[in-house]
């Protein structure tokens, strides 16, 4: 059976990051991909100008009509935006166990805030626990270790799992380029290449999107994490710079190279 992949985040109307991301990159991963939107955004290249958080009990509502008859070998969480909407989340996972990828979304890529401050805690003590992996940019990781901000990815990646997390995987960032996997006994660093490249909206997405897929098709932790490395690499070496005035789009399709 093709596996079954959710993403649990919210929309951008701009198509760049989000659900719109992780539905393309589920697909690039060979995974059907489902989605239980938490928030609309009004959003473009420039930055995020509305958001539209839905009722948690419809966000509750649409996890429990595919999990009811599709069924998930394996989630992601994105943009959560409220302490409400991570408390009806975590609720129906901690009835619903599934390899859980959490991507803690707290700030877009034009600055605008995706997480509300009073959400921050409830996202460490609900939804860390459930998590396979949490997949934190280097800066997301400082602010959620809140006295690590000269801390190395090591470091940050060992806090992080002490917060409650399996696992962990610091990414982006200035510095070395590296993504740093720390499994709670390994440490691993994954070599990224560095593009000079002025497409990089939705390469977080990609990467955690990428990661549930391959989690759901029985890759380990470490291969999956290369595997979503490569993935959220290619997606911006390929990405689309000619669209918008802001940081155009990654491609994880290549729809460029097929026009």
């Amino acid at each position: 059976m093709v596996p079954r992949v959710l993403t649990i985040a919210g929309s951008d109307s701009g198509g760049g990051a989000g659900i719109q991301a992780d539905l393309k990159a589920f697909a690039a991963a060979g995974a059907h991909g489902m989605s239980a939107i938490v928030a609309l955004t009004a959003q473009n290249t420039i930055g995020v100008t509305a958001v539209h958080e839905l009722p948690p009990e419809f966000v509750t509502a649409q996890l429990e009509a595919v999990f009811s008859d599709v069924g998930v070998d394996a989630a992601k969480t994105g943009m959560l935006f409220s302490r409400r909407v991570i408390d009806a989340v975590s609720d129906f996972l901690e009835r619903h166990p599934v390899p859980l990828i959490v991507d803690p979304v707290m700030v877009a890529s034009s600055g605008a805030q995706l997480l509300e401050d009073d959400a921050v805690e409830a996202l460490v003590e609900r939804l860390f626990p459930l998590a396979t992996v949490v997949t934190p940019n280097l800066a997301e990781a400082r602010r959620l270790c809140v006295d690590s901000t000269q801390s190395s990815r090591a470091e940050l990646t060992e806090c992080l799992v002490a917060l409650g997390a399996h696992a962990a995987i610091v990414t982006g960032g200035h510095g070395d380029p590296v993504d740093h996997l720390f499994d709670g006994e390994r440490h691993v660093e994954i070599p990224v290449e560095r593009l000079d490249v002025a497409a990089t909206h939705g390469a977080g997405c990609t990467h955690s999107a990428t990661l549930a897929a391959l989690l759901a098709r029985g890759l380990s932790l470490e291969d999956a994490a290369r595997g979503a490395s490569r993935a959220a690499t290619d997606a911006v070496r390929h990405g689309l710079v000619e669209l918008g005035a802001g940081d155009g789009p990654v491609d994880i399709l290549n729809v460029k190279g097929r026009a």
